[in-house]
């Protein structure tokens, strides 16, 4: 039986260098996405690749890479087979919910995950220029952003942002009491609901991104985050 002095003998014999080096996962699980790659997923592969993530990510079971290995692999350029527009709340970030890494997914980031000019812009980039094959808009349970729409919060250049999720908010609203954040029923239907709403409107504005979604060479997708679990749900419609 091992006592601690013998235990402690034989870490003093294992080089601190060993000790410390991460265990990294197998090279074809870190190969970052080259043109070619990229060329080779279709919208179908993307939305796959993204489920299959996020389920590594509730089951614990996520991918060890050397994150500075890939780094100089994509410094000189980059094909990401997906982008993603999200919240910016600190508990959703793409790249960890999805188990995804250096050079997999453009990541665009705004308090309530809206569209806006801006961001469609960027998505432009990313899938007619950049080659991305997937729009995923996430949304996420107990949004703030959702909250402060619904309960119309004025506070400075927050009013302006929160401004764009309020239509959302009134086509929403069917009862006759004046709807607030205290119901989290009604935030996860607005959440939802600006979800879809994102979508529709990169399609409805782009017409780049909607060629490319008419010819299947892109798709666009909402999905929806629990913060409780982790686990992303992704929408119909």
């Amino acid at each position: 039986m091992l006592n601690r002095r013998m235990i402690c003998g034989c870490l003093a014999a294992v080089p601190l260098a060993a000790l410390a080096r991460p265990a990294f996962a197998e090279e074809n699980q870190c190969a970052v996405f080259t043109r070619e790659r990229q060329a080779s997923v279709t919208p179908a592969d993307a939305l796959a690749l993204l489920k299959a993530g996020n389920e590594r990510f509730v089951s614990g079971q996520t991918v060890n890479c050397d994150l500075v290995k890939q780094a100089a692999a994509t410094a000189t350029g980059q094909a990401p087979f997906a982008a993603i527009v999200g919240c910016m709340d600190s508990r959703v970030p793409p790249e960890l919910v999805f188990d995804q890494k250096i050079g997999d997914v453009f990541d665009a980031r705004i308090a309530g995950n809206f569209v806006d000019t801006n961001i469609l812009g960027s998505l432009e980039f990313a899938t007619a220029v950049a080659g991305a094959r997937l729009i995923c808009i996430l949304g996420h349970s107990d949004c703030g952003a959702i909250k402060g729409a619904i309960d119309d919060v004025k506070f400075g250049n927050l009013t302006a942002t929160l401004a764009n999720i309020r239509p959302v908010v009134e086509a929403a609203s069917t009862d006759a009491e004046t709807p607030t954040s205290k119901d989290a029923g009604f935030v996860q239907k607005v959440a939802e609901a600006n979800v879809r709403n994102a979508a529709r409107f990169i399609l409805d504005n782009s017409p780049a991104i909607r060629e490319m979604a008419d010819a299947r060479d892109l798709m666009v997708v909402g999905a929806m985050h629990d913060l409780a679990s982790g686990r992303i749900t992704f929408l119909d419609g």
